[in-house]
C-alpha cells in the first residue's frame, strides 16, 4: 500500500517530500555510513528539489546520486536535458556532494554508456529514489506497456506518443517533432529496489494516471501501479492531482 498525503499547494507537498526524504538520507548516513539516492527530474519536482537542497542537516559529502532518465543523442546544453535540469536545480546547489553519475544520453557508444551506468548502479545499493508519475501512468520513462520484470539497472527505451506530448505540454521542446522519441530509463524493478520511494505528483493533469495507479490493479499498462508492492513508498500530492480519486486520502495533518 503507497501512504498518500494530500496539500493545498505545491509548495506543501513538494517541501514535505523533501522533509521526509531528508529524514531518509540522514538515516541511511547514520545506519551505512553513506546514502546512495536517485533524483527525479520534471516539472513535478521544482518544489521538492528547492526544499531538499535546503536540509543542512545531511551531510551531502556522504551522498552519492544517480538520476532516473535522460534522452538519448540531446547535448546538456539543451534546455530539457536532464542532466542540465539536475547541475542547475540540485548539483550546483550542493558544493560538498560526494558524487552524482549523470546519464550520458549523447555518448557516441551507448553500449559502452549503459555498461558504465550499469556498473556503477550495480556498486551503489539505492537507499531512497525520489520520482513522478507520468500522465500515461509511466515510472521513470517506463511507457506503458512497460517491461515490469528486469532486473538490469538501465535500459533503452522507446517512448510512446502520450509521453512526448506530455514532455512537450509542459515546455521543454517548441514542437512535438522536437520530442525525442528514445531515452535510457532506470528500470522498474531496480526503482523498486530502493528502501524508500518517495512520490512527489502535482497537477489535474496526473489525475487520471494516479487514480489507476492507486485504485487499479498492478498493470504494465499504468506502469507506476506496481509501487502499490513496495513496502516503504510514499505519495505527496496536491489537491488537483487528488481529484479524480475515489478513496479519499490522507491530509497534512493526519
Amino acid at each position: 500500500m503507497i501512504d498518500t498525503r494530500q496539500f493545498t499547494t505545491k509548495s506543501e507537498a513538494g517541501e514535505a517530500a523533501a522533509s521526509l526524504g531528508a529524514k531518509a538520507i540522514v538515516s541511511a548516513i547514520e545506519t551505512l555510513g553513506r546514502a546512495n539516492i536517485v533524483v527525479a527530474t520534471g516539472a513535478s519536482q521544482f518544489e521538492m528539489l528547492a526544499a531538499l537542497v535546503q536540509h543542512d542537516e545531511i551531510d551531502w559529502s556522504r551522498v552519492t546520486a544517480f538520476h532516473l532518465d535522460e534522452y538519448i543523442n540531446m547535448p546538456d546544453t539543451h534546455p530539457a536535458s536532464f542532466r542540465r535540469y539536475l547541475r542547475e536545480r540540485f548539483i550546483s546547489k550542493l558544493p560538498t556532494l560526494g558524487a552524482f553519475h549523470l546519464i550520458q544520453g549523447d555518448a557516441p557508444d551507448l553500449d559502452a554508456e549503459l555498461n558504465r551506468i550499469n556498473g556503477l548502479l550495480d556498486q551503489h545499493p539505492i537507499d531512497l529514489t525520489f520520482a513522478g508519475i507520468g500522465e500515461n501512468g509511466h515510472l521513470a520513462f517506463n511507457d506503458p506497456p512497460a517491461d515490469l520484470t528486469s532486473t538490469v539497472a538501465f535500459m533503452v527505451v522507446e517512448l510512446e506518443e502520450r509521453c512526448r506530448k506530455q514532455q512537450f505540454g509542459e515546455g521543454w521542446f517548441a514542437t512535438l517533432d522536437d520530442v525525442p522519441n528514445r531515452a535510457i530509463s532506470m528500470t522498474v524493478q531496480r526503482i523498486m529496489s530502493s528502501g524508500v520511494v518517495i512520490l512527489t505528483v502535482l497537477d489535474e493533469r496526473k489525475a487520471e494516471a494516479l487514480r489507476e495507479v492507486l485504485e487499479g490493479p498492478v498493470s504494465n499498462l499504468w506502469p507506476a501501479s506496481i509501487l502499490q508492492q513496495h513496502p516503504n513508498c510514499h505519495l505527496f500530492l496536491d489537491v488537483p492531482a487528488a481529484s479524480k480519486l475515489t478513496r479519499e486520502p490522507l491530509t497534512a495533518s493526519s
